[in-house]
């Protein structure tokens, strides 16, 4: 196994077949071969190619015999790519009409050595982020919305996305207010705890406060042992002897988990 993978899980999931025994394309498909090719370097292609074909052994036939080809399709597109890419040299693609012509070139390709179902099941995620992205290059440039017309394109672009996905963003930007939020109120804790109860709801608001007291103890806790921690650097000691005064203090402050984090921190210093 190559190094990169040891300790690693299979990705699972990909073995699905259909009430005639063949293999019905999944995103998990794709996973399982981009696992093993992640090891590129580490291991040869070939080999690697080898190691693909006996994690889709275990299939029974004809979805042993599909998976086969599909990877052989995979791999062929994959070489595809890397020569169209390799067209664009290293332009940046700084405009929205230039990005639209290579994910279409790209999308093609993919639908010339796969057939529309694997394309689909392999990439459709994958192309819906590329085409927000171009939705959003787009709105972003475009000098003729207000600032709110912008804000409502971009809004009805991000529906286009899969569900997972808008909910992704939906609570990433829940967290940038946040972040914003307790700058703004950093000096009003009754209007930070009222403002998260309206954003979050009561339970999971009380839960964010108990974690952040809980963080604000550990980062007093944590700057005093590190000012002590200093100190005691000055006085010399190496070797075992150090350790020990280390070890010590560290059990001053710390128990538990918080011992442990406090010892993954130091072994970074």
């Amino acid at each position: 196994m190559p190094a990169s993978l040891a300790g690693t899980s299979v990705p699972g999931g990909w073995d699905k077949t259909d009430a005639n025994g063949s293999l019905v394309p999944t995103p998990q498909l794709r996973q399982l071969f981009e696992y093993y090719l992640a090891a590129l370097g580490e291991e040869t292609l070939p080999q690697l190619v080898a190691r693909i074909e006996q994690a889709l052994a275990r299939l029974e036939e004809p979805a042993r015999s599909e998976a086969l080809d599909t990877l052989g399709d995979y791999l062929d597109y994959k070489l595809a790519l890397g020569d169209l890419e390799a067209t664009y040299g290293h332009d940046a693609t700084t405009n929205a009409e230039d990005m639209q012509r290579r994910m279409a070139e790209i999308r093609a390709l993919r639908r010339t050595w796969m057939d529309a179902q694997t394309a689909d099941a392999f990439f459709a995620t994958d192309e819906a982020v590329d085409q927000f992205q171009v939705e959003q290059l787009r709105i972003r440039t475009d000098p003729s919305l207000s600032e709110k017309e912008r804000e409502q394109a971009l809004a009805e672009a991000e529906k286009a996305l899969p569900e997972p996905l808008r909910q992704a963003r939906r609570e990433t930007r829940k967290f940038a207010d946040y972040q914003r939020a307790q700058s703004e109120f950093a000096d009003d804790p009754d209007a930070l705890r009222a403002w998260r109860e309206e954003r979050f709801g009561a339970e999971a608001a009380r839960e964010l406060e108990k974690v952040e007291a809980e963080q604000k103890v550990w980062e007093a806790k944590w700057q005093a042992y590190s000012q002590d921690l200093a100190e005691l650097d000055d006085m010399g000691l190496a070797g075992p002897e150090r350790k020990a005064a280390i070890d010590t203090l560290r059990d001053d402050y710390f128990e538990g988990a918080e011992k442990l984090r406090a010892e993954a921190l130091d072994s970074i210093r």
